[in-house]
């Protein structure tokens, strides 16, 4: 082989090795995503039951429908927050893998730009578990207080 074109094949060989990594977080980033669908799928239908009590007179003597509604809402917005944030990232990541065989194809030294990307994907997906984070607090405490373990003596209930 001609030494240029060899010299050409080892930095692709070596830009698809460098893109591994990203093409993984890639992937894990698209399960975190599916997971919020689903989150936010569940979020969805239970307020369109708890909406349709709502419509019955005298449904909600008390106002916990409504409250209800008001963290369900609360919720959703927290949700399409992750999400959005989750995509952000991957397109950051996408953006990472384009600049690393750019790099190889140009000979060009994308370095800097590559760590700018990859590090912008990791605050957006850090900032995307921080809000699923908030979102599923949320929701726990939400729970009926029933569920919750009431406190026992010389224990003192957090809120």
């Amino acid at each position: 082989m001609l030494p240029a074109v060899e010299s050409h094949l080892s930095s692709i060989t070596q830009a698809i090795q460098l893109a591994v990594a990203p093409v993984f977080l890639l992937t894990a980033i698209a399960g975190l995503v599916n997971a919020l669908l689903g989150r936010l799928a569940r979020a969805i239908d239970r307020r369109r039951v708890v909406e349709a009590e709502l419509a019955v007179p005298d449904g909600d003597p008390q106002g916990l429908l409504a409250i209800e509604v008001d963290i369900l809402a609360r919720r959703t917005v927290q949700v399409l927050w992750s999400i959005g944030m989750s995509v952000l990232s991957a397109l950051m990541v996408c953006l990472t893998i384009f600049a690393i065989f750019l790099g190889a194809f140009l000979f060009v030294d994308l370095s800097r730009t590559v760590a700018v990307l990859f590090i912008a994907a990791v605050v957006s997906l850090t900032l995307a578990m921080l809000i699923f984070m908030r979102e599923v607090i949320l929701a726990a405490r939400s729970v009926h207080q029933s569920v919750w373990p009431r406190p026992g003596p010389g224990r003192v209930e957090r809120r």
